[in-house]
């Protein structure tokens, strides 16, 4: 059977250690936002997890969603298990307390949603995708349509979804055919299909409320042409039902117990959400909370399938250690003795802890973007965000792939079957390196919109600091063995940046060719600044916090930032060399050569 438990001491530490997230406090709004108040919401929230998503997790795997004449019914328990959630107040955790939430920082949300990823993925995307029709009809929503939806998206009665797909539209979303024609009373008939619809129809609450995209009869062409629509199941002055149906489930190879709809829409009423033509801004409002969530999921399931891994290890016996016998009083020993076990549970200790740690970083500039008094500092902290949201999403979810695979591995023969459940753990880390922009979209992201942007200004939110670090802990003889690697692979990295942006200005493949390459470079050094401030952190409490139970905690933490620097890291300088072989030889072979 799996296991799972909240990493709570590692989440306080870098939000009270390294992140100093007491001075969330001082922004508007979140004065009661104290760390001690932040370690009660933890620990509820973790109780939750632990107790009541964890363990319908496996079965609800097993029995997945059932269709019936349009009808969606989750698997057993997950009624009681939202309901339990929504009733606790956790759909609204973050919103905004005029609304009922609760009003909670984003970086204490970031931290719920690894939980919940970790606990239970397919029944945490039902909340999840409510969060983000929340936030498009918080920013872009009339007062009306505010009052309307969002208090009950915040008890989590309704729940919503981002209807953009269509069979024959993914990325390009500027082919959508999807049509709104007004019906002269400020609303409109949606009609078209859309497709791979997460939580698009299900048994959870007593209405949903679709964000649709589609056209109306005077768009221009493309994404100019893209205007976005509430279209609720039920209509929320009389609760008559809509024209909404489901048309079918998807068969997938995970998130089982997600339903994944296909959404037919019939001449259904809807009302539109902004500007006519202009709901790609909205859209990318729901896509970036989406990306930001899609890289929790990756880091959720890299800690639990790096629990398992960890246990399985520590318990499974087989052979003796290359360098003798560990455990006399056993017929083997513990498979953890063995060094390519340990090397697999390094990577998945140094990546989990290290994206915790990038993450919560990113979740403290996005409160202070949305918070701080101060127009500059939300402008810096907004272009923190915008840079490395397709970091966080790409990176953790390729991440949460390969660490799910480590915990196969580790496991053996019993971990490509069912009854461990570490296979799951793949299946349905598989869907966050597709969904809300694949990851080779995350990377042309980065280097043709982020890397140019404003002048290079969203780079310099993360070179300046990273850059001060270095400079101010040079002189640190306990640091050297960190912050030297660091500033070498921060100046391969500029050096790569350099070269991708005056070869993609010549010729735009040249950047193609290199941004999943150059956004895994970037991601390294990334995880290097933050395991450097991490080390940094453990090597003063060692000498000053008096706590003898706290001493292997920080010991960890330098044995595992000293793993990183020197079996990890050394990725960005193979990472460069392919940023700078450019596109000859992805691009010279004719199709037909293929």
């Amino acid at each position: 059977m799996p296991v799972y438990k909240a990493p709570l001491e590692n989440m306080k530490f870098v939000l009270h250690d390294v992140l100093g997230v007491e001075t969330l406090s001082s922004l508007p709004g979140y004065e009661d936002a104290t760390p001690d108040m932040i370690d009660s919401i933890l620990e509820e929230a973790a109780k939750i997890c632990e107790e009541v998503f964890f363990p319908i997790n496996q079965s609800g795997d097993k029995e997945g969603c059932t269709w019936d004449n349009g009808k969606v019914t989750t698997p057993s328990g997950f009624k009681e298990a939202y309901d339990a959630f929504s009733q606790s107040g956790w759909c609204g955790a973050v919103a905004d307390p005029k609304y009922g939430g609760m009003g909670l920082p984003a970086t204490v949300g970031m931290a719920l949603n690894e939980m919940v990823c970790s606990a239970n993925m397919s029944l945490g995307m039902y909340p999840g995708l409510s969060e983000g029709a929340y936030n498009a009809l918080y920013l872009h929503g009339t007062d009306e349509q505010k009052d309307t939806y969002l208090p009950k998206l915040v008890t989590g009665e309704w729940s919503g979804t981002m209807c953009l797909t269509e069979p024959h539209c993914g990325t390009d979303l500027g082919l959508i055919r999807t049509k709104a024609v007004p019906n002269g009373d400020a609303s409109y008939s949606i009609t078209g299909t859309k497709i791979f619809i997460s939580a698009g129809e299900h048994d959870l609450t007593s209405n949903i409320i679709h964000l649709v995209l589609a056209k109306l009869p005077d768009a221009p062409e493309g994404v100019k042409g893209i205007s976005l629509f509430v279209v609720p199941k039920f209509l929320p002055d009389t609760m008559g039902v809509n024209a909404v149906t489901c048309g079918s489930l998807e068969h997938k190879m995970g998130i089982k117990a997600n339903a994944t709809c296909v959404m037919n829409f019939e001449n259904s009423k809807g009302w539109l959400v902004g500007q006519a033509h202009k709901g790609l801004r909205a859209m990318f409002t729901m896509m970036n909370t989406a990306r930001l969530g899609v890289g929790m999921q990756g880091l959720g399931i890299a800690e639990v399938a790096y629990q398992n891994g960890l246990a399985y290890a520590k318990d499974r016996l087989q052979m003796r250690s290359l360098t003798g016998t560990k455990y006399p009083d056993k017929p083997a020993d513990p498979i953890i003795v063995h060094p390519d076990v340990r090397r697999m549970l390094m990577i998945s200790k140094a990546v989990t802890e290290g994206c915790r740690a990038m993450s919560l970083w990113v979740g403290m500039a996005l409160d202070v973007s949305e918070k701080h008094p101060d127009a500059v500092m939300r402008e810096e902290a907004d272009d923190l965000v915008a840079l490395m949201t397709p970091i966080i999403k790409a990176y953790q979810t390729d991440m949460g792939f390969e660490i799910a695979n480590h915990a196969i591995q580790i496991h053996g023969g019993h971990g490509f079957i069912w009854e461990y459940g570490v296979e799951q753990y793949a299946r349905d880390a598989r869907i966050a390196q597709i969904y809300e922009g694949t990851n080779g979209i995350q990377a042309l992201d980065l280097v043709g919109r982020k890397m140019g942007q404003n002048m290079g200004r969203l780079l310099r939110r993360f070179f300046h600091p990273l850059s001060d670090f270095i400079e101010c802990n040079q002189g640190n003889a306990a640091m050297q063995e960190f912050v030297f690697p660091l500033a070498k692979a921060f100046a391969k990295l500029q050096q790569s940046t350099a070269i991708v942006a005056q070869k993609g200005l010549k010729n735009p493949d040249e950047a193609g060719a290199a941004s999943s390459d150059y956004l895994r470079q970037f991601a390294l050094v990334a995880l290097g600044y933050m395991w450097a401030r991490m080390a940094l952190v453990a090597d003063d409490k060692l000498k000053t916090d008096t706590d003898p139970g706290k001493k292997e905690f920080y010991e960890s933490k330098l044995m595992t930032a000293r793993f990183f620097f020197e079996r990890m890291l050394p990725e960005a300088d193979a990472r460069q060399k392919m940023v700078l072989s450019g596109a000859r030889t992805l691009m010279e072979m004719q199709e037909s050569a293929f």
